[in-house]
């Protein structure tokens, strides 16, 4: 273990130090993150913004926990993510993080239902709750009566609000949101925007990757990378 001192989960919710990400693709090395150095507190609302290859999907990928870095540290709440081997880091990330992504990722066989119970399924929730919880959420974001129609039955605005409600099912304090209005259309972006919103004002961390200047304006926080690295960070943390 390591004996430098993590931060505290109270003032922090992510804290990158010198953080790098390198692809070696060939004889070429990819520096996809260059030293990136950010904190994040709890209840805050960023936006990560960048041209293409600017590493804002990295970053994501890394909070996330969904790839490693390839030097520096990263702590997420209070744990050295670094610490944690493949298995710890899998359940980890299933139990303190929400994920809603662009293409909305729903499991076309099962029922909004089911969608929203499968994180808790892996939880190893009871059968009873997880549907109580389900039903739950559902009504939250206004898909109460859709409950068994399957994604395809959906619009586009309300399965990203099943994807939503899915992020949820675990009651993570961090969401991260990969372009969460991209496949809608302004009007149904907007909605969206606006229940992300809403639960950033009950205390939910949320932090989302968009190329749209607009729907960053929801965000308190703006960070722009380039070229690997922070570019510049608007707004108050």
């Amino acid at each position: 273990m390591s004996n430098q001192s993590s931060p505290d989960s109270n003032s922090v919710s992510v804290k990158l130090e010198n953080a790098k990400k390198i692809y070696v693709m060939g004889s070429e090395e990819v520096r996809a993150l260059n030293g990136v150095d950010l904190s994040i507190k709890p209840g805050s609302f960023w936006a990560i913004m960048g041209p293409s290859g600017s590493g804002k999907s990295t970053m994501m990928n890394i909070i996330g926990c969904l790839d490693r870095l390839s030097e520096g540290r990263f702590f997420l709440e209070s744990q050295d993510v670094n610490l944690l081997d493949d298995n710890a880091l899998s359940e980890f990330r299933l139990k303190r993080l929400g994920f809603i992504f662009q293409s909305f990722n729903l499991i076309p066989q099962l029922t909004v239902q089911r969608n929203i119970e499968l994180p808790l399924y892996y939880l190893g929730w009871d059968a009873k709750e997880s549907a109580e919880r389900a039903q739950y959420l559902a009504e939250q974001v206004g898909l109460g009566d859709r409950l068994n129609h399957r994604p395809t039955e959906l619009s586009g605005g309300q399965m990203q609000r099943v994807a939503i409600a899915r992020a949820l099912s675990n009651d993570p304090r961090i969401l991260l949101a990969d372009e969460p209005t991209g496949n809608l259309d302004t009007s149904t972006g907007d909605q969206i925007m606006e229940m992300l919103v809403k639960l950033n004002e009950q205390g939910k961390t949320i932090i989302m990757v968009t190329h749209e200047a607009y729907i960053a304006e929801h965000a308190r926080v703006r960070l722009h990378m380039k070229d690997g690295v922070v570019d510049r960070i608007e707004g108050e943390n």
